[in-house]
């Protein structure tokens, strides 16, 4: 039955007691968070052990959870607070992994001749461009390709207005294509 129900019932039947339900709520989440995290933070272990930690806090704060509102820009700000909180403790330039391909399917034509190693190359290029922008452009970049949210919902997990999610999407998607096109055309 609960895999029918949505987000928000789970946890409002979690809020009434039904605390076993709120693993439904793992199973949905867990990989999409493992995902997020793994953009801003380069050590697999450190972010399975920080969903872990999200978790626990969601469950503890369970009744502050509106079921009038979506569950998942809820648990993403969690998620969001602990990754930003791991970056500053840690203090070192996240490594990211990010799929350009999905991302910006034309941002280079693929080769016929080493069409593999050359991919291998600029997705390890590109993964290095991602990193040199500022978190700021980089997260609302992760959240809407990555994690297919609404500019609403990144407002939400950001604390932001939805006209800035907008404009931090277009700045990132800039700068991106410009640090793709130096690291490009510095090495013709």
């Amino acid at each position: 039955m609960t895999s029918q129900n949505t987000d928000e019932e789970i946890a409002a039947q979690v809020q009434r007691g039904a605390r076993e339900l709120f693993g439904t709520l793992v199973e949905r989440y867990e990989q999409k968070l493992l995902r997020y995290g793994r953009k801003f933070l380069s050590n697999g272990e450190d972010v399975a052990d920080l969903v872990q930690t999200i978790f626990v806090k969601a469950y503890t704060n369970i009744q502050s959870f509106d079921p009038a509102l979506r569950f998942s820009p809820w648990i993403y700000r969690i998620a969001h607070n602990a990754f930003v909180n791991e970056l500053k403790r840690t203090s070192r330039a996240p490594a990211v992994s990010f799929d350009f391909d999905t991302v910006f399917p034309s941002l280079f034509a693929k080769e016929t001749a080493d069409q593999s190693a050359q991919l291998r190359e600029t997705r390890t290029m590109l993964d290095a461009s991602l990193a040199q922008i500022d978190v700021k452009y980089r997260e609302p970049l992760v959240l809407h390709y990555f994690e297919d949210l609404e500019y609403q919902e990144i407002a939400d997990i950001l604390r932001i207005p939805v006209s800035t999610v907008g404009v931090r999407l277009a700045r990132g998607r800039a700068l991106l294509r410009n640090v793709v096109a130096t690291h490009h055309h510095g090495r013709n």
